[in-house]
């Protein structure tokens, strides 16, 4: 499953079928799991000193087109996009990326959606799920990370997509916020593995770390709440 989808099943109420944070935020998140997917396949990295495109800007590299259509569509559009910034480009890749990703997930029967309206007039919808056992499992691999044990990949980028989108302690439980949120700084910061991470995953996830933080701490009045 992507990194996408298990961030969409991590914020979604099983029950209510609400998704929170909502809007811009959730879009920014998704966007920023894309393209850590991307960077671990070796199709995007952040462009160093020297190169054709700004140092610190997003670059595209030579590789295997991934087989995943949510990721190849983002590729595509990622494609137009380099040398943006990265906060630039999860601005535009996040555009419709929510409705891609709730689509593969309705389709593996993992969610289902409900279309409703609000007053008998205001369409709506929700999408509460309808097989919880990846989710379930999902977080008790969180927990176990967060409580010391060494992550893949998948869960070093969700634990720091939810630590920058401030919602961490809220989505994940833990017995102790403090050292739960230590921990995923020390994630974030791509120190939990060291040289066995390549320096293109490492410099992506900072620089979408960074995208996702900004404009977060904004909106939340100077405080991200993890």
């Amino acid at each position: 499953m992507l990194i996408a989808e298990e961030l969409l099943l991590l914020l979604v109420d099983d029950e209510s079928g609400k998704v929170s944070p909502a809007g811009a935020q959730l879009d920014r998140g998704l966007a920023g799991a894309a393209l850590l997917e991307l960077a671990d396949l070796g199709l995007v990295d952040v462009a160093g000193p020297g190169e054709e495109v700004r140092e610190g800007r997003i670059v595209l590299r030579e590789g295997r087109p991934p087989a995943d259509s949510v990721l190849k569509a983002t590729l595509a559009r990622l494609a137009d996009l380099e040398g943006a910034t990265p906060a630039a480009a999860l601005d535009k890749v996040g555009k419709g990326l929510r409705e891609a990703v709730v689509d593969s997930l309705v389709g593996r029967g993992v969610l289902r959606r409900e279309d409703r309206k609000v007053l008998g007039v205001f369409p709506t919808q929700r999408i509460p799920a309808e097989d919880g056992s990846h989710e379930r499992a999902l977080r008790a691999r969180l927990e176990q990370v967060l409580a010391g044990a060494e992550p893949d990949h998948h869960a070093a980028a969700l634990i720091t997509l939810l630590h920058a989108l401030g919602i961490l302690t809220k989505v994940i439980e833990v017995d102790d916020q403090r050292t739960a949120k230590a921990r995923a700084k020390t994630i974030a910061d791509g120190d939990w593995a060291g040289e066995a991470v390549r320096k293109a995953v490492n410099a992506v996830n900072a620089a979408v770390f960074a995208a996702i933080l900004v404009p977060t701490i904004a909106s939340t009045g100077g405080s991200t709440g993890t």
